[in-house]
């Protein structure tokens, strides 16, 4: 019922995420403020009803997102850091300005625990705050970060110099994340590396937040799909979004979007950023759902045969001509 009650209160006044499964304990949070559900939100002090049939979809597209299965906290905490485009915020204990952070963009690469890797020249004052003092954390966003409803993390622990027999693997990692860092060759650059995480946070949009220990985060594996997921998105958002459309509304009947960008996919499915306008209003909202495929998805490959499945399905349940277009549009 919590969801339910969270889900009523956020699609009628702003925007809401995937939320995650019963169950989920400390991997997630939907309380979005200390006071009770709903949002004080001012008005002539005169209670409006809802209309039945909005209550109806809400409550099917609560329904829906308790449901739909997810990758799980840590795996998808693994995969942003691993796919992420490489850059992230360090904040430092500054050395210059004692009792203030130092901020700073670095450029990053993960080992094959998730440890990020970074080479600093020595002139750097995030290189000095290091040196004095080993704390930092580092926030990283998605690759397709574009506002509050996109995922990011956010690693806390200590940075210290790697050893003399572990630069060539670090190396090499970074320059698989960076190709031109011609850098890395550079004598008064060092080689860091996050070796002990204390606290991993992650924030995966709106109502979905939580944290991971660091032992589930280092034992977590990166999802093999959301490698290529950026790809299959922008063909789909760029050529097919009709058809995004169509799956949304046959998985949650009702629920009439007038856009459905994909802002990511994985193994199990895709995150959908949606935007309607609800009965009885005349403001649009933006929000994310959660679209689960029929099955776990193995290789690039099955993921066009699952989406050609679903806009297939969408498709028989819909007004025959247009939703047939759509789906044989999908196919190419």
């Amino acid at each position: 019922m919590k969801y339910l009650t969270a889900l009523t209160s956020i699609l009628a006044f702003g925007n809401v995420a995937a939320f995650a499964p019963s169950g989920a304990s400390r991997h997630a949070s939907t309380q979005l403020y200390n006071k009770p559900a709903g949002h004080d939100v001012r008005s002539d002090g005169v209670a409006k009803e809802m209309d039945p049939e909005e209550l109806k979809i809400q409550t099917a597209l609560a329904e829906h997102q308790q449901n739909a299965p997810k990758l799980g906290f840590p795996t998808d905490v693994r995969t942003l850091v691993q796919y992420n485009h490489g850059f992230a915020v360090m904040s430092t204990i500054s050395k210059s300005n004692p009792g203030f952070p130092g901020g700073s963009v670095v450029g990053f690469a993960p080992d094959e625990l998730g440890r990020p890797i970074f080479i600093f020249s020595g002139m750097s004052s995030h290189t000095q705050d290091l040196l004095a003092d080993p704390k930092c954390s580092l926030t990283i966003a998605s690759k397709e970060f574009k506002g509050a409803a996109d995922g990011r993390v956010n690693l806390m622990g200590e940075v210290t110099l790697l050893k003399q027999d572990e630069k060539e693997a670090a190396k090499a990692a970074y320059l698989a994340k960076h190709p031109g860092a011609f850098w890395v060759d550079f004598g008064d650059f060092n080689w860091f590396r996050m070796d002990e995480i204390v606290s991993v946070r992650f924030v995966g949009g709106f109502a979905r937040a939580g944290s991971v220990t660091p032992e589930e985060y280092a034992e977590a594996k990166p999802d093999p799909v959301s490698a290529f997921g950026p790809a299959i998105a922008s063909h789909m958002n760029d050529d097919h979004m009709s058809s995004t459309i169509a799956m949304v509304a046959h998985a949650i009947p009702g629920l009439e979007v007038s856009e459905a960008v994909i802002t990511s996919v994985d193994s199990l499915g895709m995150y959908v950023k949606c935007t309607r306008t609800p009965r009885a209003s005349d403001q649009p909202q933006q929000f994310k759902i959660r679209l689960p495929f029929p099955r776990k998805i193995e290789d690039r490959k099955d993921v066009k045969n699952v989406i050609v499945e679903m806009t297939r399905a969408a498709a028989a349940s819909a007004a025959p001509e247009p939703a047939a277009a759509a789906a044989a549009a999908t196919e190419d």
